[in-house]
């Protein structure tokens, strides 16, 4: 039988996101780190209740020059030592290279699927933005929209609303997943 997953955003979900102008910006080193509240026990519940731990991220200030894909496989490698994650999957491309990997299209999570077995109607995307939802939609997933009240387009679908990580578990685990 195939896997059931929970895909996670990462900055705004896992870890804390910098904002700047009411849109959120993810951390520029490793020493901005900054798991959000609760994360680690969410986590350890979706794992109890079954479900492969796959992040799915867009890190577009690469292809912008803002950073290097180095310094973003660095922060991901402190969060995977931080948390007990099965896969990160990124996206180093911006929106003018209409690549299928950036979120809202789907290529992340269907490259994670057919990687870790999983089956996606059985699956959640869990994001901040609209492009997470988005991206679980098309990718075939229930979706988890949280939202941190950023100042920027909404997400238009999602399955359930919650403001954390932690709420995001306990509807995915006490009904989401039904």
């Amino acid at each position: 039988m195939s896997a059931r997953a929970v895909f996670l955003d990462r900055d705004g979900v896992l870890n804390a996101a910098i904002e700047r102008g009411g849109r959120p910006h993810a951390p520029d080193a490793v020493e901005q780190l900054a798991i959000l509240p609760g994360v680690p026990g969410a986590l350890a519940e979706l794992r109890r209740a079954g479900f492969l731990l796959l992040v799915v991220t867009n890190q577009p200030d690469v292809a912008r020059g803002a950073t290097t894909r180095a310094a973003v496989d660095a922060f991901n490698d402190a969060l995977r030592a931080a948390l007990p994650l099965d896969g990160v999957y990124c996206c180093f491309h911006d929106d003018a290279d209409r690549c299928a990997c950036r979120k809202p299209a789907p290529g992340l999570l269907l490259e994670a699927a057919r990687a870790w077995d999983v089956d996606l109607s059985r699956s959640f995307m869990v994001g901040d933005r609209w492009r997470d939802t988005e991206a679980g939609v098309a990718a075939g997933c229930r979706t988890v929209f949280v939202d941190l009240g950023w100042r920027e387009r909404r997400p238009e679908r999602y399955d359930a609303k919650v403001s954390s990580l932690p709420e995001a578990a306990a509807w995915i685990i006490e009904g989401g997943a039904r």
